[in-house]
Order: C-alpha cells, then structure tokens, then sequence
C-alpha cells in the first residue's frame, strides 16, 4: 500500500503546492520560469496518478464494511452529478453561478460515490483521501481569498449542454467499468 499512499501524499502535495508555498513557487519559478515549473507540477501529478494506479490494483484487499446493494444506484446518480460538475465551470451557464467549487464537489461526490460501492481499505484510502484532500483545498481556497464573487448567470441552455456532454462520459465510463469484468480485459489487469 506504499504506492497507493506515496501517490495521495505526492497528488496532495503537487495540488497545495501554490497555495501553502507561494514563496518557494515564486522563486522556483524565478530560477525555472513559469512554463517549466507548470511541466513539473504536472509531471508530479501524472506521477502520482501512476502510484495511486499501481498501489491501488496492488493492494491485498482488506474488508472494512459492505452496504446495502441498492447504494449502487446512488452510486450512479452522484457519478452523473460529479461528471456534470466536474465540466460546469467551463461554460457560463446557471449552475455554475451558485456553486464556488464545482470540480472540487466533483471530486468529493466521486468520492463518496465509490466509498458507497467500495467498502475495501485500498478504496478506502484512495477514495477518502482524494475526498478529505478536497474537502480542505475548498476550506484553504476559501481562506485565501476571501470572500466569493459569484459569476453573472448564464443561460440555461450551457448547463443542458454540459449535462449531454457528461451524459456521454458516464456511458464510457458504465462500458469501461462493466469491460473491467470481461474475461479478456481481466487478464490484462
């Protein structure tokens, strides 16, 4: 589980880096200049990505709880939410004028929708840290600068949109869970 959790630790740290050390950001970037540093941090990220992966498939699967299995179907109703989320904040619609960090619910909705179907210490610990890691650069961003100044409403025809678009994300992730499952895609797992 050493992977999985040096992947949340390096995630976290790659994602609260501008925030918790603007100083050493600015003088990193000073030395570096603003696009390597950029290169870097997301090099951390994609690293980190890749030790979460390998230390979550790795892991021995430790039992901590099993819900009721009609959590499922609220498993998938929070993934169309947090899909839908999750891609909110790029267009002006109305949601995204009443919600101040719509990728980071994302992010915690995901979460909570997994931690529902998944009642293991690996989805545990990835799941739940993504989440909490969420939870508190909402709480750090909050902090930092201040007070929200909402966005002017969009129409809602952007939000319809982006609920078609995350409509047809969660069809190819439903197919990549459920071709998890096929004979020929667990051999290669």
């Amino acid at each position: 589980m050493i992977w999985l959790i040096s992947g949340i630790g390096l995630w976290i740290f790659a994602h609260l880096y501008q925030r918790v050390l603007p100083a050493h950001r600015a003088a990193l970037i000073e030395r570096w200049g603003v696009k390597r540093v950029k290169i870097a941090i997301a090099l951390v990220i994609l690293i980190s990505i890749i030790l979460m992966t390998i230390g979550y498939l790795q892991s021995e699967l430790i039992y901590l709880y099993a819900l009721p299995v009609w959590v499922w179907h609220l498993n998938n109703a929070m993934m169309l939410i947090a899909l839908f989320l999750m891609e909110i904040g790029r267009v002006r619609g109305m949601v995204r004028s009443k919600i101040r960090h719509p990728m980071l619910v994302a992010v915690i909705l995901w979460s909570i929708a997994h931690l529902l179907v998944n009642g293991d210490l690996p989805s545990v610990l990835l799941f739940g840290g993504l989440g909490l890691w969420a939870l508190g650069e909402m709480a750090l961003i909050n902090i930092t600068e201040g007070a929200w100044k909402r966005p002017e409403p969009g129409r809602w025809i952007n939000d319809l949109k982006i609920l078609a678009v995350a409509s047809v994300i969660y069809g190819v992730v439903v197919g990549i869970h459920y071709g998890l499952d096929h004979p020929v895609i667990a051999l290669l797992w």
